[in-house]
């Protein structure tokens, strides 16, 4: 008897070790779907940022036969960018990451596929190029979100993992993973797709969603190389006086991000509602006065607000840039106006470009303290305000300037901007963003169900 008993016990043990996760055929073809997406996110990425690079040098060069060029230039291509997405590349508007999350959230395939399909992802690598060629204050790291999470999901669709749960996850990968090869930081992409995608850990995918993140950044390593976004920085805040940066940068950044982020949310009362009843009106002139304000504001500039700013950004970090007292301002309202011509491009980078500015106003109140400390508390703490995700704004920071000393002080900035923020814009940008998205999705639905409801025999 007891030996039949051990006999059953080992034959239960196998069977349950035979229905393992780890020897299912299904669940490794979804791995090898998810790790094999995530090299192809990691080669678009690669791409996409050498293409940005390109298409930004063109402008560079053109613009410099004269002040006048971009007066030209860049208006036109706004209108351009805004007549082009009025129909079919609707969804290629704007950063591109609230477009991930709004269809994270809505399961339903045509939603999903209006906003992230192939010809959307193309089209929103297409287009922020052309935006980055007409000098728009635009950045790539939204959109390569964006990108990847249209290229994972196609992908999951093209193989059968069309189940809503199953095409979710999928999305949720290919976000992190593009952001992660964008900005070549792993970590930031694993933070960035729990604080901000999907607001949990689904410990269910979690060492796949991880694997993929890891590849993309492998890929993008090995294409790349190792680097730092803005180089090594080797500032240090300790503690003490200097501290007092910590306040000021995280009160500042605070309130400027939750305004940029307020006033880029549509609104239909007040100045933003105005603003949009201009542009419903008549959306291309509009586009092009933005691209006319775009130019206006950087002959302001002794470099210019033209671009992701990355440039800017990385000289007043390191100490040696010429950008003028008012660049930070003057990018904050480059970076307005490129956002309410509602064209291709992302707010990264120019969040990033903006805090510099602002940190670089910051560190000359506070001659005791490293400047290039009070800069990157600058920079993270104006992209906290901006996104209110004070963790992704922590380990973008570290891992963008290979700079761990600083860890303390910008988690303490981040967190002090993200409170700030909420006082000024109560909803975070890319939810709020992703809300008007859902929203018109569901008055479509119910116009379309409307007729047939009204046609009804009475029950």
């Amino acid at each position: 008897m007891v030996a039949h008993a051990g006999g059953q016990m080992n034959l239960d043990r196998l069977r349950a070790f035979g229905q393992h996760d780890w020897l299912s055929p299904e669940q490794w073809r979804r791995r090898i779907l998810f790790w094999s997406g995530a090299i192809v996110v990691g080669l678009a990425a690669v791409l996409f940022a050498k293409a940005a690079d390109f298409a930004f040098d063109m402008f560079h060069a053109v613009a410099a036969h004269g002040w006048w060029v971009p007066l030209i230039i860049t208006p036109a291509m706004f209108a351009l960018l805004c007549w082009l997405t009025q129909g079919a590349l609707k969804a290629t508007r704007g950063s591109g990451i609230p477009q991930a999350i709004a269809a994270l959230k809505v399961e339903d395939e045509d939603f999903r596929t209006r906003l992230l399909s192939l010809k959307v992802a193309a089209g929103k690598m297409a287009l922020t190029l052309a935006a980055l060629l007409g000098g728009a204050s635009v950045g790539r790291e939204g959109p390569t979100v964006h990108i990847g999470a249209g290229l994972l999901y196609s992908m999951g669709r093209r193989f059968g993992f069309d189940d809503p749960t199953a095409a979710g996850r999928f999305i949720l990968a290919g976000s992190a993973a593009g952001l992660a090869a964008a900005f070549n930081t792993p970590l930031a992409g694993v933070v960035f797709a729990i604080e901000e995608m999907s607001g949990t850990f689904e410990h269910r995918i979690s060492g796949t969603l991880l694997t993929a993140i890891v590849v993309a950044g492998v890929v993008s390593l090995g294409l790349v190389g190792n680097y730092a976004y803005f180089g090594d920085i080797t500032a240090a805040l300790p503690l003490g006086r200097a501290w007092i940066a910590v306040l000021l940068t995280g009160v500042v950044g605070g309130l400027a991000g939750g305004l940029f982020a307020r006033l880029i949310i549509p609104s239909v009362t007040g100045f933003r509602g105005a603003m949009g009843r201009l542009r419903a009106r008549q959306p291309v002139v509009f586009a092009a006065v933005c691209g006319l304000a775009l130019v206006l504001l950087s002959l302001l500039s002794a470099n210019g607000l033209y671009g992701t700013g990355y440039a800017q950004a990385r000289d007043i970090l390191q100490g040696h840039s010429d950008t003028g007292p008012l660049f930070g301002v003057l990018k904050f309202l480059g970076n307005i106006a490129s956002s309410w011509a509602g064209i291709p491009g992302g707010i990264f980078s120019p969040a990033l470009a903006v805090g510099a500015g602002l940190g670089g106003n910051i560190a000359q109140l506070l001659p005791s303290a490293d400047t290039s400390a009070v800069v990157l508390l600058g920079m993270a703490a104006y992209l906290a305000g901006v996104t209110q995700a004070p963790l992704t704004a922590v380990v973008i920071s570290l891992e963008l300037t290979a700079n761990h000393q600083m860890a303390l002080p910008i988690m303490a900035a981040c967190l002090l901007a993200r409170a700030v923020s909420g006082l000024v814009c109560r909803v975070p940008v890319y939810k709020a963003l992703a809300d008007v998205l859902i929203v018109r999705y569901e008055e479509e639905r119910v116009r379309r169900e409307s007729p047939i409801t009204e046609g009804a025999p009475p029950a």
